[in-house]
């Protein structure tokens, strides 16, 4: 079943929508824009079943219509999601026109039709282009929800067609307190997690019910060890090219990060990545600041690459930037 809630810190957004919607303002296409990892997509869900419940109160379903029955089905008909077919991969012309063709039906359930997208950035432009048509001529009673963790690889003409809706990290002791019940951990557990993830409380939970945290343990044990001179950057990237790059990347950036941060005086508290403290140290001690920001330029772009459906030889990738880090030392 679809996740879909509002955790507690989007109730200023979801308050928002639903006054909108009780005095009939509510546009026919939104933009859910913010970090991934903050609650957008179960929020995006939770206001679907709001809007396809025949009986809502108090703006909650009711649980007991038709049309909740189907969405607790997880098959109804007037609720219609929109991803890439591979994780990585493209939002492609032909889904676009295929989701947009029922859009501009009749509601089987005689109510709303809505659309969700995730991520919306994922659109190439041909789908962009397509589901343009749909933002100027909306058919009635239809939303489209599109849920965007990356504004800035979003076409400029999708996104003044939406109305926007900010989600932001939510604050530090908030999200460490609520990740501390909802994983039946202590604080401090939950804050070194909610750290690694970067403060994203739900991609904290991923982390943690995941195999991303092994994989994560295995990129900082290999970039230690490569320090250290117990492997080489040809058998390190010849053991990661497989793995998810994007998770690999953004890791990578992070630790670049707290290199910055050493390096400017911070403090190790302050740290995403306090359990490779050690390691940091030792190479914000020794670093020229120059390499490091080169590097992390260099990270970046790859990354950014990635998010543009680039594909890379994913080997030759890892190879370059391994022997960059290792150099960072030298």
């Amino acid at each position: 079943m679809t996740d879909e809630q509002i955790y507690p810190w989007l109730d200023q957004q979801w308050r928002h929508l639903i006054r909108q919607q009780a005095q009939g303002r509510l546009p026919h296409a939104l933009l859910l824009s913010g970090p991934a990892g903050v609650g957008k997509a179960a929020f995006a869900s939770a206001l679907a079943h709001l809007l396809l419940c025949h009986a809502p109160n108090d703006g909650q379903p009711c649980g007991h219509c038709r049309s909740c029955e189907l969405i607790a089905s997880g098959h109804h008909p007037d609720r219609l999601f929109l991803t890439p077919e591979e994780p990585g991969k493209a939002i492609r012309v032909d889904q676009v026109r295929d989701v947009t063709g029922v859009l501009h039906s009749t509601a089987q359930q005689g109510g709303y039709r809505v659309m969700i997208m995730d991520p919306a950035e994922a659109m190439n432009v041909s789908a962009a282009n397509a589901l343009l048509k749909t933002l100027e001529e909306p058919g009635q009673d239809t939303l489209l929800i599109l849920v965007c963790h990356q504004l800035g690889q979003l076409m400029p003409t999708i996104r003044s067609r939406c109305q926007r809706i900010d989600f932001r990290m939510p604050p530090a002791q908030v999200s460490r307190d609520w990740l501390a019940q909802r994983l039946e951990m202590d604080a401090d557990a939950a804050g070194k997690l909610l750290a690694i993830a970067q403060g994203a409380p739900l991609a904290a939970v991923e982390l943690h019910q995941s195999e991303l945290l092994e994989l994560r343990r295995t990129l900082m044990t290999g970039l230690a060890d490569l320090l250290r001179e117990r492997t080489d950057a040809i058998s390190l990237a010849q053991k990661l090219h497989k793995e998810d790059l994007n998770h690999l990347l953004d890791w990578w950036l992070s630790l670049l990060a707290d290199l910055v941060r050493l390096q400017a005086g911070g403090d190790q508290a302050d740290l995403n990545n306090v359990d490779m403290t050690k390691m940091l140290t030792a190479v914000a001690n020794r670093a020229d600041r120059v390499r490091i920001f080169s590097l992390l330029d260099r990270v970046q772009e790859e990354r950014k690459s990635l998010m543009l459906r680039h594909n890379p030889n994913r080997q030759l990738l890892l190879e370059k930037l391994l022997f960059d880090w290792r150099a960072l030392v030298r």
